[in-house]
């Protein structure tokens, strides 16, 4: 029973609550609220959303991205982004457009990316739909930007509201970020996505400090990735493969990191004689602009990726490597005798260029196709690897006849013991009293929450989606 004073209930100590509103029970659709209760008299009551992601994995699940937001896009006051990838931006311009006239935050970098990625995203809705059943419009992408303010890493930023929030590098991406809010001694860290490090390209994952709850990503919760050599060897041994049976390796990639550091690789690769130059194709708009942004930000870069760039060595090129930005480059691939590598979006196979090629190559034993990511459920790409032997696309339906590899070790994202590191890590002071366990298949994300709290001994939970928690 609790303890009455004069007849009344003791005000709660609790200072926030946290609600699951996407990214629970799906590594998609990341969206959660943040918002004060309790708060003194000259306070301002504040909801923050971190992320506004899109719902990948199939037509089923897609058709969630059109339901109305289960709260009012007026009532936020502040978005923070954790990184551009499109499930953890991807319904933002829907947020403005049904209403949300707060602030949105990220890194400059991530900003840069967001709006190439949503325009790109639109020009696919605009293909696969039509303009009056797309998400949004070019005019609510060009409102999003147009709010969208920058923090860089490092810098805390105090809010008149009474809350502060500091970003770290996640190492996931250029530009990707861990938020951390602080209100009233309490610290909340989002930490997105966080990254496979170390990564040949960007700098290490940063560790929390002081945390009090933690909300985690767990898309590899359930297991480990290969050692980078071990990695190495098998990305040379399938590019032989594929020139001594002379046929084609496909290669589908996430535009941002994926394929930057897919290029790096086959540049030193290349460069240093370990494997025969081909053809290279990178088939992607978006890529190739994800790219040029990348070289524009190389103070982001690990030590080692600056001093080779410093020696001179462009490291995402190198001989007979083609981008190919208009669509006739791209049907004119297929004119180009094999072996050659096609290195094409979407990562997931659910969307982009990389369908035509899938469509012009899946059914030749020559063929290779390469995955090098999370595959979500309900995607081509996760039917291809679990070795289904027809697919559709495009409303055609193809056999599955070439060889299918996986290298999981190119992911971007931390794997288990990683994960269960940071958190160990991120509870330095030992004041960490929960673990939110997000953005993972269920099975990946309540093993990541079981080996928490049999390997650390701190409380860690797998939310349902709508479920919230007073902190």
């Amino acid at each position: 029973m609790e303890l009455l004073i004069q007849g009344r209930k003791p005000m709660s100590d609790k200072k926030l609550k946290i609600i699951f509103y996407g990214g629970t029970g799906t590594v998609t659709g990341a969206n959660f609220l943040l918002e004060n209760i309790n708060q003194d008299k000259n306070e301002k009551k504040f909801k923050i959303l971190i992320d506004c992601g899109l719902i990948q994995g199939g037509e089923e699940k897609e058709k969630l991205n059109k339901l109305p937001f289960k709260y009012g896009p007026e009532s936020i006051d502040f978005l923070f982004i954790t990184h551009a990838h499109l499930d953890h931006i991807g319904r933002i311009p829907k947020l403005v457009k049904e209403g949300f006239r707060g602030r949105i935050f990220s890194t400059p970098a991530t900003k840069d990316l967001s709006g190439l990625i949503l325009e790109d995203a639109l020009k696919i809705m605009s293909y696969e739909l039509n303009l009056k059943e797309a998400l949004y419009s070019t005019d609510d992408i060009r409102e999003t930007m147009s709010v969208w303010e920058t923090i860089d890493y490092g810098t805390r930023e105090d809010f008149k509201e009474g809350f502060s929030v500091f970003l770290k590098d996640s190492g996931h991406i250029l530009g990707s970020s861990i938020v951390e809010i602080e209100y009233k001694e309490e610290r909340v860290v989002f930490t997105g996505d966080l990254g496979n490090s170390p990564s040949p390209i960007l700098k290490d994952t940063e560790f929390s400090n002081d945390a009090d709850y933690i909300v985690i990503e767990s898309v590899y919760g359930d297991r480990n990735h290969e050692d980078r050599e071990i990695r190495t060897e098998e990305f040379k041994r399938i590019i032989k493969r594929t020139i001594q049976k002379k046929g084609t390796l496909l290669i589908p990639a996430f535009s941002v990191e994926k394929t930057q550091i897919i290029l790096s690789e086959l540049n030193s690769l290349i460069e240093s004689g370990q494997i025969d130059s081909v053809p290279v194709f990178l088939d992607s708009p978006l890529a190739i602009k994800a790219t040029e942004i990348y070289k524009k930000n190389t103070q982001y870069f690990n030590k080692e990726a600056k001093e080779k760039i410093n020696s001179g060595d462009d490291i995402f090129n190198f001989s007979k490597l083609k981008f190919t930005k208009r669509i006739e480059e791209s049907e004119n691939i297929k004119n180009t005798p094999n072996p050659k590598i096609i290195i094409a979006g979407a990562g997931m196979s659910v969307g982009g260029r990389i369908l035509s090629h899938e469509l012009e190559y899946l059914s030749d034993k020559r063929t290779t196709i390469l995955f090098t990511g999370f595959q979500v459920a309900g995607t081509v790409g996760r039917q291809i690897l679990d070795g289904v032997k027809k697919v559709k696309i495009f409303d055609k339906e193809i056999e599955v006849r070439a060889d299918i590899e996986q290298i999981l070790s190119y992911s971007s994202h931390m794997d288990s013991d990683h994960l269960v590191e940071f958190v160990e890590k991120s509870n330095n002071n030992n004041k960490l009293k929960k673990v939110f366990v997000v953005m993972g298949e269920m099975s990946a994300g309540l093993f990541l929450v079981q080996k928490i709290r049999d390997n650390l001994g701190i409380d860690a939970i797998y939310p349902e989606e709508g479920e919230s928690f007073e902190i």
